[in-house]
């Protein structure tokens, strides 16, 4: 008799973030108008992550490339380095028709905006110290 073990593995991403976008925008607008527009943009960028994720699960790859693009400018202009980098090499994987690629870094696109989008309140609290 054989013994298998089984190990789960629970894949933990680093993501990294820049404040200076965010810091940028409310030295330039002040905190009420940047409060809302940071709240817009992250409403935004987490609409546009279910919208993928959907389109994803229902197979459904038409015009997935220019909504990830969209995706990684959006990541970028608020300082969530991680989930623009991840986009766009999902991106990638997708232009190059490797399915298999596609999926594993899918999944790691999934993991980094979960953690990006818990950490950005974090962030946005510490440009207003």
């Amino acid at each position: 008799m054989t013994t298998t073990n089984i190990i789960a593995l629970r894949p933990k991403e680093r993501v990294r973030q820049s404040v200076e976008p965010i810091a940028t925008i409310y030295r330039n607008l002040g905190t009420a108008s940047a409060e809302q527009v940071v709240t817009r943009a992250l409403s935004e960028l987490a609409v546009t992550m279910a919208g993928l994720a959907a389109q994803v699960q229902a197979h459904d790859l038409a015009d997935l490339t220019r909504r990830l693009r969209r995706l990684q400018r959006m990541a970028d202009n608020i300082g969530m380095i991680s989930l623009g980098s991840v986009a766009g090499d999902v991106r990638e994987c997708l232009e190059g028709g490797d399915a298999t690629a596609f999926a594993a870094v899918w999944a790691r696109l999934l993991r980094v905006a979960e953690r990006s989008l818990a950490q950005e309140g974090t962030a946005v609290d510490q440009t207003m110290v």
